[in-house]
């Protein structure tokens, strides 16, 4: 007869499958339910965009009256690596923990915290430069993780298309950065024709 722990996350890994989330994936290592790995998606419109989070969970035997460890594998400029992490729902806080919390609010909760800038136990704090520059070279990290390949083969992204992925961004990037200029460049039309106005009824005025 299995455990209740072992019950609960097999419902929860059925649960996932069929309801999945919008920016996470995640799956139990084989033969061993207790250890899950997921991946966090890194959000548009932050500078994790286009990153590819790998990381893991750690589950007690005492789950779900215990909360489980929680670790980041890929470099990401947010939280250390292979370390774990002081957050609400972690082993660093069994007594904030609620039973009734699921593998998805875990998750979420991770990628909830990775968009603060709130420091705690396992958090870095690199530039968004720096979190940018991590984006881009996850894909690269993650394909040398044999575990990484094996459990989502389907998020190994090829050297190549990271590639081109990055000179599409560089182009959004400066045609953002055109359309910018564009516009401080009519601003300053603007100003310089009302300042003209300005002058000539001032002259007019003499």
């Amino acid at each position: 007869m299995l455990k209740p722990c072992l019950l609960r996350l097999q419902k929860e890994y059925m649960r996932l499958n069929a309801d999945p989330l919008p920016d996470i994936d995640a799956q139990p290592r084989p033969q061993n339910m207790l250890e899950w790995h997921f991946v966090i998606k890194g959000p548009i419109d932050t500078p994790y965009r286009g990153g590819s989070y790998h990381g893991k969970l750690i589950f007690p035997s005492e789950y779900p009256y215990k909360p489980p460890a929680i670790m980041m594998l890929t470099p990401n400029g947010r939280f250390a690596t292979n370390t774990r992490l002081c957050l609400s729902m972690s082993d660093f806080h069994p007594e904030t923990w609620v039973p009734a919390w699921s593998v998805a609010s875990i998750l979420n909760g991770v990628l909830s915290f990775m968009l603060e800038s709130t420091p705690t136990v396992g958090s870095v704090d690199a530039s968004e430069e720096e979190r940018k520059r991590l984006a881009l070279a996850s894909h690269a990290w993650n394909r040398k993780s044999s575990l990484f390949c094996e459990l989502f083969p389907d998020l190994v992204v090829p050297a190549s298309e990271v590639e081109s992925t990055s000179a599409s961004a560089a182009a959004v990037d400066e045609k953002s950065l055109a359309a910018r200029l564009g516009g401080i460049q009519l601003l300053l039309l603007g100003v310089t024709a009302l300042a003209a106005v300005c002058l000539a009824h001032l002259v007019q005025q003499l």
